[in-house]
């Protein structure tokens, strides 16, 4: 089985839930016996250092990577709101990567061409001239959706209205691509569901994030510690920014005032200038850190307050596979079929984290039990191999005159 791997940005090091999807997924199904080459955008805004390329993910055959500028420019912003393109769309289309992608497919032959993101659907019409290869969209989310719930979430009625906007485009632009797809891969099934209600009408199989759990061992001793709650995500990506500011400014002063002793530690990729300068008692801003599952196993709670989204939440799945209690809005688990006060605990206002806390602090020495249950859940459903064997068995289907090893 010979795999053509299309990404919008090098998926490593690990520090972010794409990043852990995408090189999972690879490396499984490069252990079931699959040839993966690896062609991939490299952003300004996730730049990596390919002088180090042959350092990192050893299981693909071959890596790419094709500079590209995504920074959001005002002039073609502007210039775009007079066009029924979709400006989420428009800034990851660039001709030096589709001449890579040109000379890749005219050197090799592929069974598969795996988009990773729908922001790789506009080279759709390359793959198709010059590769018979099956044209597969793993959607990582409903891409519109977020942007759906992030406008809705936006106080300033200008803003709003400009978001609205680019969120109505790129919805045209994900429902207008659905009939393109060979094969769809949504990453959860309620993403499954709202694709059919979109008018998706082809072949799709759920396919979740799989986790390397060889990578994750809980550390049940933090336990036994004062507790301390934790938050971590890329603080680039909008929706993290969005709940992380939200707690703060409507929850935390609560939560400190009943329990003045417990200490948010916050970390993540990118740090703004105003979380690195949040001055308020026991709030401690760790910016980007050198290892996620070092840090989140240092604190027995972890909180997901996200209010926007889609897809499924990878740092979810890292906490629970390092047994830590997650404390998460609906949204932010969505996807994850975790029962309430079994693995996880929902609060989707702040009396809800409040009383979530104060449950957590009753608990007298058995709250690493809800860890162990969700280290379990994780274990159960998320091993990348048996994801990938799922994936394998779908692809081999669809192309059944490969014979992989």
């Amino acid at each position: 089985m010979r795999i053509l791997q299309l990404c919008k940005k090098y998926p490593y090091p690990l520090k972010d839930g794409e990043s852990i999807a995408v090189t999972n997924i690879a490396n499984a199904l490069s252990s079931l016996g699959a040839e993966i080459t690896l062609l991939t955008m490299n952003t300004n805004k996730h730049a990596f250092d390919t002088t180090k390329i042959d350092e990192t993910l050893p299981f693909y055959k071959a890596k790419y990577t094709v500079d590209i500028n995504t920074d959001i420019r005002i002039g073609q912003a502007v210039k775009n709101l007079f066009s029924s393109d979709s400006y989420h769309i428009s800034r990851f289309i660039s001709k030096e990567f589709e001449n890579k992608l040109i000379e890749l497919l005219k050197q090799s032959s592929f069974d598969i061409i795996q988009l990773e993101t729908l922001y790789l659907a506009p080279y759709i019409g390359t793959i198709r001239k010059y590769s018979k290869a099956l044209v597969v969209m793993r959607a990582h989310n409903v891409e519109h959706e977020i942007w759906e719930r992030i406008t809705h979430n936006t106080k300033s009625t200008l803003k709003k209205t400009y978001l609205r906007h680019l969120t109505k485009k790129l919805k045209n632009y994900e429902q207008s691509m659905l009939s393109q797809y060979d094969l769809l891969l949504p990453i959860t099934e309620k993403d499954h569901n709202t694709f059919r209600q979109m008018g998706f009408k082809g072949k799709a199989q759920v396919i979740p994030i799989g986790m390397d759990l060889s990578n994750y061992q809980p550390n049940y001793e933090s336990y036994k510690k004062d507790l301390s709650i934790s938050f971590i995500g890329s603080l680039d990506w909008m929706p993290n920014t969005e709940g992380l500011k939200w707690f703060l400014d409507n929850i935390w002063k609560k939560i400190h005032r009943k329990f003045p002793s417990i200490q948010l530690h916050i970390a993540g990729r990118n740090t703004p200038e105003w979380v690195k300068n949040i001055k308020r008692d026991n709030i401690v801003v760790h910016g980007e850190v050198d290892s996620a599952t070092e840090f989140i196993n240092e604190h027995s709670i972890m909180v997901v307050p996200l209010l926007s989204g889609s897809g499924m939440r990878a740092k979810i799945l890292e906490g629970m596979a390092l047994g830590k209690v997650i404390i998460s809005t609906s949204i932010g688990i969505e996807g994850i079929a975790a029962k309430n006060r079994g693995e996880v605990m929902l609060a989707d206002d702040p009396e809800d984290f409040i009383e979530a806390i104060d449950w957590c602090l009753q608990q007298n020495g058995t709250l690493e039990k809800m860890g162990a249950k969700a280290n379990q859940f994780i274990l159960k459903n998320y091993d990348h191999i048996e994801v990938a064997q799922k994936l394998m068995r779908t692809y081999q289907m669809a192309v059944p005159q490969v014979v992989t090893v």
